[in-house]
């Protein structure tokens, strides 16, 4: 490709709404266009890349048995309200109608296409197992998009579905998956970190997340560099500390006027924090829920929503503490029968807690559980953080950010269950097909693959999905020997398989360089008179601070060399 035909121009400046490093230089590299807030075109250089990126998926899912097939976007909304998904995703689905006024919305996953697709075309227990992918449009309103294709409301996904006969062969086909996922983001050239996911509106019982490191990420990972356990923030479990070994006491009541907040209940007490347990209340369909955790502890409410089911919880305001009866700051569960009490874990890891009285200016000491209250529900509801003990040693959790650019879920026969998927096993019994689904975002990995890899000039693209493999420039091109040399190593380069992006515009040796920096192919020729009377070329990795001469001939061998090394 000459540069002097491209329909992309590099820009000096990105624009001031452009937060992230991946959204700056992907503008100012002429890689993407701003149709809308949320709305990318791809230019011809992403457009390569994004094709190499595609092909290594379809690769790795054939290699992995996969069939691929291609679903429409435009979906009809009575299978979204088979599943309840129609109010599970809310505003961020996006709905239309057609002109004979029936509901439409556009897609922003295919489970309950697939699962109808599927349905239609297998019967028997001999039809399974299946695996099925595409790579498609997907759609969704968020709400805030941001940070360029990290964040948008149209964007092309590889999603996969598997359809087995039992969880044993859901347990196969989730490792299959997982094995081509490795395999994808090795091949990309993108180390990634699998870890524990929250399966959020696509539902499942287990499902793990592919997370590249970036500064810029939404995500915030906790990892234990020891034994290897990784999981989201959303996920995320700990070793909770447990408290010294004691005689359960008396409950007592003490005085703890103005005292509204643990820290200052602890203070007033003369306890530590973890001594404490809180109450925290929560909103879900215009019921109150009541939390108890541990003083020194935060409610994870993804995990609250989850246990409960719950996903639309929020945080309740005092004034609707105040009106189911309950004095706020000086709130606990003891002797308040009746209502819905969820506690954490953390009640258990020790005894003789200070806890609210249920009257202003007063606290309770030697709460005990189940002693002096009992809970509904028990279970691991807190927020894990960084320092706090690994779940599955004695090391403590390093916290970093990252971008989620896969995941996968099993699924079970939730979808089956709602659309009727089912199939007949040898003996003629009639089972639901069990799920998974498998998914990575093409465009968001193409811009976590910028947001991973830059330096202050530009980006600094991989090898294997780089738009072109070498950045040919032409110095003084007005110069005869020079734009003949240019010219012929262009077409003996791809004579030689080589993909070369091809800088013969009459623009000055410094534009040429920086945009050479700008754009971040892996290998960088430089055609000059001064290199010519070497006989050489000089050749540079992007990578690299400083580049070498290479004699002519041996420029083909020289870049094979480069570009493996690379």
């Amino acid at each position: 490709m000459r540069l002097s035909q491209s329909l992309s121009k590099t820009i000096r400046e990105a624009p001031a709404e452009a937060e992230t490093v991946s959204h700056q230089l992907m503008l100012r590299a002429g890689l993407i266009y701003q149709v809308a807030a949320g709305l990318y075109a791809y230019l011809p250089l992403a457009y390569r890349s994004l094709r190499k990126i595609e092909e290594i998926i379809r690769e790795e899912m054939n290699l992995a048995g996969g069939q691929e097939v291609h679903m429409p976007a435009l979906q009809p909304l009575d299978i979204w309200e088979k599943t309840g998904r129609d109010k599970a995703l809310g505003e961020t689905l996006f709905k239309v109608k057609d002109r004979r006024e029936r509901d439409l919305v556009l897609a922003p996953t295919h489970e309950e296409v697939v699962t109808s697709l599927v349905k239609s075309n297998v019967n028997s227990y001999r039809d399974l197992p299946l695996i099925v992918y595409q790579l498609q449009t997907k759609f969704r309103d968020e709400p805030r998009p941001r940070a360029g294709l990290l964040r948008v409301r149209e964007f092309l996904m590889k999603d996969a579905y598997s359809f087995d006969a039992d969880e044993s062969g859901l347990s196969i086909s989730y490792d299959k998956m997982l094995q081509a996922y490795k395999n994808i983001f090795e091949r990309t050239g993108l180390p990634t970190l699998v870890v524990e996911a929250d399966s959020g509106a696509i539902g499942g019982k287990d499902s793990q997340e592919f997370v590249l490191h970036a500064e810029a990420g939404e995500d915030t990972v906790l990892n234990c560099e020891n034994c290897g356990y990784a999981a989201n923030l959303e996920r995320a479990r700990f070793g909770l500390d447990t408290l010294p070994v004691e005689e359960e006491k008396p409950l007592s009541e003490i005085a703890t006027p103005g005292a509204t907040t643990i820290v200052e209940v602890a203070n007033a007490v003369g306890v530590e924090e973890s001594r404490t347990l809180k109450s925290v209340f929560y909103i879900s369909e215009g019921k109150l829920v009541f939390v108890v955790i541990r003083g020194d502890l935060e409610v994870n409410e993804i995990k609250l929503g989850n246990t409960l089911k719950m996903p639309d919880i929020r945080i309740a305001s005092d004034q609707e503490v105040r009106d189911a009866g309950i004095v706020p700051g000086y709130a606990s569960p003891v002797g308040r029968d009746g209502l819905f009490v969820v506690a954490d874990e953390s009640i258990n890891s020790g005894v003789n807690f200070v806890v609210g009285a249920n009257k202003d200016g007063y606290h309770l000491l030697n709460a005990n559980s189940p002693r002096d209250f009992k809970a509904d529900v028990v279970a691991d509801i807190a927020l894990a953080k960084e320092g706090y003990k690994c779940p599955n040693c004695d090391s403590k959790l390093d916290a970093k950010k990252g971008i989620e650019v896969g995941h996968i879920f099993k699924l079970g026969s939730f979808y089956a269950d709602s659309l009727g998927a089912t199939y007949l096993d040898e003996h003629g019994k009639e089972h639901s097909m069990i799920m998974g689904c498998y998914g990575i975002g093409v465009g968001r990995l193409l811009a976590a693959a910028v947001e991973q890899n830059h330096d202050d000039k530009g980006i600094v693209f991989p090898n294997p999905i780089a738009p072109y493999q070498i950045h040919l420039i032409s110095l003084n091109s007005d110069n005869e020997s020079v734009s003949e040399l240019s010219d012929s190593l262009y077409d003996t380069l791809q004579a030689n398989g080589f993909e070369v992006l091809y800088d013969d515009r009459e623009e000055s040796a410094g534009i040429k360089f920086n945009d050479a920096d700008l754009l971040g192919m892996p290998v960088r020729l430089v055609v000059s008179q001064r290199n010519l009377k070497e006989g050489a070329v000089e050749a540079k990795l992007r990578s690299e601070d400083s580049g070498r001469l290479v004699p002519i001939k041996d420029i083909v061998s020289a870049v094979g060399v480069m570009l493996k090394k690379d």
